[in-house]
């Protein structure tokens, strides 16, 4: 078994801190509470290593709101100081992880599962049409047990542009059109 050695000092640096703050807005530069966290960035940082370092760290309650898209579910949200804990958290553990994975365990991986890579890929010849077809009917497959329209045609809209010599249209009206059917049999029950 495998040893790691001075992660807890690894997680509380302000290097670590701070990497994980910048994923933590990422794609969030415009919230109120991210610009306020970040006016006084160095202290907020600072602050959370110290609670961090004296085992002080409190978690603070999560915020509940109801979503209806398109069915209702209910959301807890971290507070933005506790997801730059998560993210910090993430960096350390990850690497570490990662490694003990296998290679087709795709879920919240770096480069697995993206378009992006997939298109690298067949570009270089690693992959084959076949696998990016799969790879569609796999996604279109979890966006129809989640019952996401949004999702699944997310998806096709990215595999046309992406790939729009290789998967043709008939294709993806072929996967779509079993979706269809399910629906209509629903609606007559």
């Amino acid at each position: 078994m495998t040893k790691y050695r001075n992660l807890w000092e690894s997680l509380c640096s302000y290097s670590n801190l701070e990497l994980a703050f910048r994923k933590a807005r990422k794609r969030k530069t415009k919230k109120d509470y991210v610009r306020l966290f970040e006016q006084n960035l160095y202290n907020n940082l600072q602050q959370l290593r110290i609670e961090l370092l004296m085992h002080s760290y409190q978690q603070r309650p999560l915020k509940t709101f109801i979503v209806r898209d398109p069915k209702t579910r209910k959301i807890s949200k971290a507070d933005f100081r506790d997801r730059v804990i998560h993210h910090a958290l993430c960096n350390i553990i990850e690497p570490l992880f990662d490694k003990t994975f296998i290679h087709d365990s795709y879920a919240n991986r770096k480069d697995k599962g993206t378009l992006e890579q997939y298109k690298k890929d067949y570009q270089e010849g690693k992959i084959t049409y076949n696998i990016i077809y799969k790879y569609l009917q796999g996604w279109l497959a979890y966006a129809k047990q989640a019952n996401t329209h949004k999702l699944r045609k997310k998806v096709v809209e990215a595999i046309e542009k992406e790939f729009p010599d290789e998967i043709a249209t008939l294709e993806i009206n072929k996967l779509l059109k079993i979706d269809h059917a399910n629906k209509a049999a629903t609606k007559r029950v």
